[in-house]
């Protein structure tokens, strides 16, 4: 069909909505969604936001949104809102603030703040380059669901035990013979084993990473895998209002979720369907969850210091 015009687009688990997301979500009925996950606008004048906003406006148009959010959100169901901060001007405002007093106004309950660490992203040379954005976890409601068991991680000291003085336990492994919890701050790296405390880290999808598509800013379909399994149960509905090339609908696909994305952008959408449709042969390029992030291999000649360099030092 043509995704020019307002208009739905059903794959089998996943449905795309091309049109304005305040006037598409408004068509959703009341406490349909188990999960809404997303990423939304900056507003820092990327080709697929509105026209630039000031700060004020985007807080009015945002919180507009998030009201439709917490209205389609099920009682139980979760909000996982992942966000970075809007420059302008070289002042830096972190969006996550003003989103926790836009959901927490709306009766949801925050449950974490999660980092999401990445090694690329925009160099700056009057402040520190930005390598991490945030999750808000919220809930509606306290009977919330969270499914642990699906994304622990490898124990650090799987033979650690109780003390012997430790009364009905003394002598017995300590820990989950699943793993342990990830926490809020997660590293999907193998090759430290979690040492130190847990960071998501997971590359962000710029260069060579297999999901890269024209999106100036894609949304890595690891980071909504980990929100889908932890949060939802199969055959529980997923939302995303700025889905974009359609990730988070593919997280929820993939793992046996019904997923749907609203987007304005007609091009991103059809690249969306495109991958859905990938996804259904069997053929679609995505990075392995919890696969290592890739390491420099310091004998290559890339990962060297440059003679020119040395004669600086």
């Amino acid at each position: 069909m043509n995704l020019e015009k307002p208009g739905d687009l059903t794959l089998d688990a996943g449905e795309l909505i091309a049109g304005d997301v305040l006037k598409s979500i408004r068509k959703l009925p009341d406490e349909h969604f188990q999960l809404v996950v997303s990423s939304p606008p900056y507003n820092i004048g990327k080709s697929y936001e509105r026209d630039r906003q000031t700060l004020k406006e985007y807080a009015a148009w945002q919180r507009k949104v998030c009201r439709e959010v917490a209205r389609v959100l099920k009682p139980g169901g979760s909000v996982c809102w992942q966000v970075g901060s809007h420059v302008r001007d070289g002042v830096v405002f972190p969006l996550d603030f003003m989103f926790y007093d836009l959901f927490s106004k709306l009766g949801l309950k925050l449950r974490n703040r999660i980092v999401w660490r990445f090694n690329f992203g925009l160099h700056a040379d009057r402040r520190f380059s930005g390598r991490y954005e945030t999750v808000l976890w919220f809930s509606k409601g306290d009977d919330y669901k969270f499914n642990l068991d699906p994304v622990r991680v490898p124990q650090l000291y799987p033979g650690k035990r109780h003390a012997a003085s430790k009364p009905g336990k003394g002598g017995l492994p300590s820990g989950n013979p699943l793993g342990k919890n990830p926490a809020d701050y997660w590293e999907f790296s193998a090759e430290r084993d979690f040492r130190e405390n847990p960071v998501w880290d997971f590359p962000n999808v710029k260069a060579k990473h297999p999901e890269r598509t024209e999106h100036p800013c894609q949304f890595p379909i690891e980071l909504v895998e980990r929100c889908v399994l932890a949060l939802t149960d199969p055959g529980d509905r997923v939302l995303d209002p700025f889905v974009g090339t359609g990730a988070s609908v593919i997280a929820a696909i993939k793992h046996a979720r019904q997923g749907t994305g609203i987007d304005r952008d007609a091009r991103f959408l059809e690249i969306a369907q495109a991958r859905l449709a990938q996804l259904n042969a069997g053929t679609l390029p995505m990075r392995e969850l919890g696969k290592p992030v890739k390491r420099p291999d310091t004998s290559t000649k890339v990962a060297q210091v440059p003679e020119e360099w040395l004669a600086t030092r």
